[in-house]
């Protein structure tokens, strides 16, 4: 994982979220996790990783995510066991 894609999954994890996070650094950062991800209807998004499925939406305005966006991807990145702290013990 890039220095980049550490960073902001940290950021996703730190509070307070952050708010100027965009949508293709998620979608990479996802892509770079081995997600794959797919669309789904209107601005919905299939994401499946480590054997869990989720939906994410992309930003109607804009694409910076929402802090409500990406508190429902950090719940679902949690559930398919990806944190911080999980990639630092992985030795990343």
């Amino acid at each position: 994982m890039s220095h980049k894609h550490a960073t902001i999954l940290r950021s996703i994890f730190h509070d307070p979220l952050p708010a100027n996070l965009q949508w293709r650094e998620i979608e990479s950062l996802l892509n770079n996790l081995g997600a794959e991800i797919s669309p789904g209807h209107g601005a919905r998004f299939k994401v499946m990783l480590n054997g869990i499925e989720g939906t994410l939406h992309h930003p109607h305005h804009g694409n910076t995510m929402s802090r409500q966006d990406l508190k429902v991807l950090r719940d679902y990145l949690g559930h398919a066991g990806i944190s911080p702290s999980a990639y630092e013990a992985a030795g990343g």
